[in-house]
């Protein structure tokens, strides 16, 4: 059981990047060749609600550390916002 939560905690702690920056980054890029609009309306309210979401992070750290479920909350909200089936950046 042990060997498990190790792998679980290592799968989430590689998650946050991939999710919250790698595909986004290139998910950006090819929005921004495309001759559309609409993608790169999308990805620049990803980027501007990633950056205030991190900032307020950075400000409440003391606050978040005390809440134990905070990163994965994060990660689901970053998922919600990130995934073109639901385009949670889009909506908000």
């Amino acid at each position: 059981m042990s060997r498990f939560w190790t792998l679980l905690s290592n799968l989430h702690s590689l998650a946050g990047p991939v999710v919250m920056l790698l595909y986004p980054l290139y998910a950006s890029v090819i929005a921004i060749e495309t001759p559309g609009k609409e993608d790169d309306e999308q990805w620049l309210a990803y980027w501007i609600l990633y950056s205030l979401l991190t900032l307020t992070e950075m400000l409440l750290q003391s606050v978040l550390e005390w809440i134990p479920i905070w990163y994965s909350v994060k990660l689901v909200l970053m998922a919600w916002m990130v995934l073109p089936q639901f385009r949670g950046a889009a909506f908000i």
